[in-house]
């Protein structure tokens, strides 16, 4: 069974900078793609961001609307993903979410296993 704990939300002033954490269990988090979605309310899940460990690279995908200022990374010793997030702008408040297992494509929200998510609030 696969378990993803996500941390790092709170409450950040416009411009601010956070850290978000999904820390995984039931197996390493380089055996498969890992996710970043976030969902605002009375809006769908939309993706932010995703990383995919091949043949000793990884390779990241961003949304348009953080791509510049939000980098995902992982930790394969931590087994943990991360997703700095820099220059945070109002519009980016919202419960984010990580992922893995992509069911279709990792830029759609249907993945297999998801966390319970954190709160990221950004004041203007």
């Amino acid at each position: 069974q696969v378990n993803l704990v996500e941390s790092g939300g709170g409450l950040v002033q416009a411009g601010g900078s956070l850290r978000l954490s999904c820390a995984a269990s039931g197996r390493s988090v380089t055996s498969s793609d890992m996710g970043w979605f976030r969902q605002a309310p009375g809006k769908d899940r939309e993706f932010v961001a995703a990383i995919r460990w091949r043949g000793g690279s990884d390779f990241a995908y961003y949304a348009d609307s953080v791509k510049g200022r939000f980098t995902i990374s992982g930790d394969n010793a931590k087994n943990t993903v991360y997703l700095q997030m820099n220059s945070l702008k109002p519009e980016d408040t919202a419960v984010y979410y990580c992922a893995t297992e992509p069911r279709v494509s990792v830029f759609r929200s249907v993945w297999n296993y998801w966390g319970q998510g954190t709160q990221v609030t950004v004041s203007s």
